[in-house]
């Protein structure tokens, strides 16, 4: 099956695999026609942008140019794990997984066969929550939603997401100074005690 997931991703496919969190509907982040095919089956708003996921540190230059030490405290901290930092996307990236100021949600994921999936397909991954948009995410094969299973391969493969709260989503705003879009997995508590200031978002959702 790991061999199959594969051959889906290089072919451009999409497919459900687990993550450290919640099972993800994805495809390879270069893939426009699947990015947009992720959108129409979750029926995403157009302005919510698809997140990615890494499986090694160095995949991040695939995603991004951008260095800071706020980002490098952050990734040190947090990474591997339910930590999505937002950074300005490469140019070659789809339109569906950057906002309009050209940023991109990524985190290096925890789970093992969501990094395999990464790693050996030597590609980022979106990693959109594995739910028809308003309906219920899913964190054990059983709370799928057919309505997408039957339309991609599903690779439900132990370990199984924890379930429980999303990742943390958060933005670089200056010297360890964050802005937390999204709480998460990972506490206000925990962000506070690696040394980070926060600023919280307006209510306005991710």
């Amino acid at each position: 099956m790991l061999q199959r997931a594969l051959d889906t991703i290089r072919s451009g496919g999409c497919l459900i695999y687990p993550t450290e969190t919640l099972y993800a509907l994805g495809a390879g982040a270069f893939q426009p026609e699947a990015a947009r095919r992720i959108m129409a089956l979750k029926a995403r708003a157009q302005g919510k942008p698809l997140p990615l996921i890494i499986g090694a540190k160095d995949q991040l230059s695939q995603i991004t140019g951008w260095m800071s030490k706020t980002l490098d405290h952050l990734a040190r901290s947090f990474w591997p794990g339910p930590l999505s930092i937002l950074v300005p996307a490469r140019r070659d990236l789809p339109a569906e997984v950057r906002d309009p100021r050209g940023l991109t949600s990524v985190r290096w994921t925890a789970h093992p066969l969501a990094a395999r999936l990464c790693v050996l397909s030597g590609t980022p991954l979106i990693a959109t929550s594995a739910n028809v948009s308003g309906h219920p995410a899913a964190a054990r094969p059983e709370e799928l939603d057919r309505a997408l299973t039957k339309e991609v391969l599903v690779l439900a493969d132990k370990p199984w997401p924890a379930g429980g709260r999303p990742s943390t989503v958060v933005r670089c705003l200056g010297t360890d100074l964050i802005e937390v879009l999204r709480h998460g997995a990972v506490s206000d508590e925990e962000l506070l005690k690696a040394g980070f200031e926060l600023v919280a978002a307006p209510r306005v959702g991710v």
